[in-house]
C-alpha cells in the first residue's frame, strides 16, 4: 500500500511531536519561577535551546532534499518536518513565558509563526494539488491546450468569413490576443473576467436564438459555437492549471526567506541575550 509523509511509518514522527509538546507542557505547568514565566528562566533556556536547534535542523530539509538518496528517507525526513515543525509552536511559545514586546526576541517569535504556518498551508498544497493538476490536466500538458486553442482559434476565424462582418470581427477580436495568465490576483482566482471568448460566444448564442440567419449560415454558426465551447472549455482548464501551480509555488516565496529571516533574527536573538541583556 501507498504511504505518505503524513503518515510515514505508522504517524512516528506525529507521535514523537506530540510527546515533546506535552513533555513541555507538562514542565511548564510544574515550573515555578520566582518571577513570571520567561525566557530567561531555566526551563526557559531549555526550551529555547531546543527550539533554536529545531529550526536549524528543519531548515537543513531544504538542503537534505535536494540530495538523492532514495524515496524512503526523503519520505521519513518531510515526514519529521512537517510534524516537528509544528511541534515549534508549542514549545517556542511557552519558551516566550507569554513575554511580547517591540524587541527582536518577539520579532523571532513572529518570524517562527509565519514560517510554521506557510509549511503547514505548503503541506495541504502538496498533499491534495497535484491531484487536482492531473485531474484537471487529463492527458494534455498545458503547452498542448495552449496549441489545441491556437488550432480552435485558425478554425473559428475560417468559419466567421462566412458569416456578417460584425461576427466575423467579434470571433477575431477574440482570438488575437490569447488571455491567459497575469496579475497574481488574477492568476489565483482561475478566472478572466474580461473574457473575450466569453463574450463572442455569448453574441453568437444570441444571435442563434433570433433564428434570422437561413440553413447554411445556420449550420456554420452552429460550428463556430462548437468551436467557440470547446475554446472555453480549454481556457477555463489552462487557468486552473496556472492557479494550481502558482498556489504550488507561492508559498515558497513565503516559506524560505521567511526561513532565511528567522534564523537571522534568531541568532540576533542568542546574541542579544547572551551579551547584551
Amino acid at each position: 500500500m501507498h504511504e505518505s509523509f503524513l503518515t510515514y511509518k505508522g504517524f512516528l514522527f506525529l507521535k514523537v511531536a506530540g510527546l515533546a509538546g506535552l513533555l513541555a507542557l507538562a514542565l511548564y505547568i510544574g515550573h515555578a519561577p520566582m518571577d513570571a514565566p520567561n525566557g530567561g528562566t531555566w526551563l526557559g533556556y531549555g526550551l529555547g535551546t531546543v527550539s533554536a536547534l529545531l529550526i536549524l535542523w528543519l531548515a537543513w530539509f531544504g538542503v537534505r532534499k535536494r540530495r538523492y538518496g532514495g524515496v524512503q528517507p526523503l519520505k521519513g525526513w518531510l515526514s519529521a518536518h512537517v510534524y516537528l515543525g509544528s511541534a515549534l509552536l508549542v514549545l517556542g511559545t511557552l519558551h516566550t513565558g507569554f513575554q511580547f514586546g517591540w524587541n527582536v526576541h518577539s520579532l523571532a517569535y513572529a518570524l517562527m509563526l509565519l514560517v510554521i504556518a506557510s509549511g503547514i498551508f505548503g503541506t495541504i498544497a502538496y498533499s491534495r494539488l497535484p491531484r487536482l493538476v492531473a485531474a484537471n490536466r487529463g492527458r494534455q500538458t498545458l503547452e498542448a491546450m495552449i496549441a489545441e486553442i491556437s488550432s480552435l482559434d485558425r478554425g473559428a476565424r475560417q468559419a466567421a468569413m462566412a458569416l456578417d462582418d460584425k461576427v466575423n470581427a467579434t470571433v477575431v477580436a477574440a482570438s488575437e490576443r490569447l488571455q491567459l495568465g497575469g496579475s497574481l490576483i488574477r492568476i489565483l482566482s482561475g478566472r478572466e473576467p474580461a473574457c473575450r471568448t466569453a463574450a463572442c460566444l455569448a453574441h453568437l448564442e444570441e444571435l442563434a436564438a433570433k433564428g434570422t440567419l437561413g440553413p447554411e449560415e445556420g449550420a456554420t454558426l452552429s460550428t463556430l459555437v462548437r468551436l467557440l465551447y470547446r475554446k472555453g472549455e480549454l481556457l477555463h482548464r489552462a487557468r486552473l492549471d496556472l492557479r494550481y501551480q502558482a498556489l504550488l509555488d507561492i508559498w515558497l516565496h513565503v516559506h524560505i526567506p521567511a526561513t532565511v529571516l528567522l534564523i537571522v533574527a534568531l541568532i540576533a536573538h542568542v546574541v542579544s541575550v547572551f551579551f547584551f541583556w
